[in-house]
C-alpha cells in the first residue's frame, strides 16, 4: 500500500518488506548511503544510493559501467575508456557518445507510482538511521 493505494502489477502487489541503510560518515559528501532494499520478503536489491542533489535528497538505482569490447582483443573495457585496458591500444569514442549514458541501472521501478514508494520508503528509513546514530552519538559525549 501506499497513500492507501495498493500498487499491484498483474495483479499481485509489490510491497517493500525491509529498507536497511548504511550512512557514510566521510569522502564523497554528495553520497550520504547506501541502502538494501527487500521486496516481498523474497527478492533483494543492493547498492541503492542516497544522494544529496541541488533540490534535496534522492534515491539512485545501482548502475554499472556501460561495456564496449576491444577492437583488437576483444576484452571488455568501459565505453568512455581512452586505451584498452588489456592490449592498451588508443579506443575511439562512439559517436554519439553523451557522458550521462556511461552508466546503466541494473534494477529500477517502472513506473512513477512505485518510484515514488520506493523514494518514500528508503528516505524514511535513512532519516530514522540518521537520528539513530545522533542519539547514540549524544549518549556517548
Amino acid at each position: 500500500m501506499f497513500g492507501g493505494i495498493s500498487l499491484k502489477q498483474g495483479g499481485a502487489a509489490l510491497e517493500i518488506t525491509e529498507v536497511k541503510v548504511y550512512p557514510k560518515s566521510r569522502g564523497n559528501r554528495k553520497l550520504k548511503a547506501y541502502a538494501t532494499v527487500t521486496f516481498d520478503n523474497a527478492f533483494v536489491v543492493r547498492n541503492v544510493k542516497v544522494i544529496e542533489g541541488g533540490k534535496g535528497l534522492f534515491v539512485a538505482m545501482p548502475s554499472r559501467k556501460v561495456q564496449r569490447p576491444c577492437p583488437r582483443c576483444r576484452k571488455s573495457n568501459s565505453i568512455a575508456s581512452r586505451f584498452c585496458n588489456f592490449c592498451g591500444i588508443p579506443l575511439e569514442l562512439p559517436r554519439n557518445f553523451n557522458p550521462q549514458q556511461e552508466t546503466r541501472d541494473i534494477a529500477h521501478p517502472i513506473t512513477q507510482e512505485f518510484r515514488s514508494y520506493l523514494e518514500q520508503k528508503v528516505l524514511e528509513a535513512y532519516e530514522q538511521e540518521v537520528k539513530k546514530r545522533a542519539q547514540t552519538d549524544s549518549q556517548t559525549v
